[in-house]
């Protein structure tokens, strides 16, 4: 992984157990990748489903948000200025403000899954993305529209 890469996963608001970026894989101005390994041992698999343990799939959009808009639109905003690579400050939040996601495969306890996403715009801090989310296969999981803010 990129050095600036590194930076923005350093940045990002999240911790374990609720961090699914393990890899920024590349960045450009038009796309993001990224992977996540969900760990067998994570806790939402304790009650989803019993004895049949299945990747939630409000998990996976949050996975597919972290990866392919926060992550992405840190990156992209770290072009437009130097917030991210001076350390941007903490009162900087991307909040998701709409997303449609349409779920094809499940993912189960010990999976590596790939987002990957392409910039539709990104204009006065907001960014909207098609992301979709592959399995170690290269089988589409998952895949829809995201979109959210970047704000002060």
């Amino acid at each position: 992984m990129k050095q600036e890469f590194k930076n923005i996963r350093k940045l990002l608001p999240y911790s374990k157990p609720f961090l699914f970026v393990d890899t920024l894989i590349s960045m450009s101005e038009s796309n993001a990748e990224g992977s996540y390994t969900f760990l067998k041992d994570e806790y939402f698999y304790a009650g989803h489903f019993i004895d049949n343990p299945v990747t939630p799939g409000v998990i996976l959009t949050e996975c597919m948000a972290q990866i392919g808009l926060v992550c992405f639109g840190m990156f992209l905003l770290s072009n437009e200025s130097s917030a991210v690579k001076n350390n941007m400050p903490p009162n900087y939040k991307m909040a998701l403000t709409n997303h449609a996601i349409d779920f094809y495969l499940p993912v189960f306890p010990g999976e590596r899954v790939r987002v990957v996403s392409e910039k539709e715009y990104f204009r006065f801090n907001k960014l909207k993305c098609k992301v979709k989310m592959l399995n170690e296969k290269n089988e589409l999981v998952c895949k829809g529209v995201m979109s959210g803010m970047i704000s002060k």
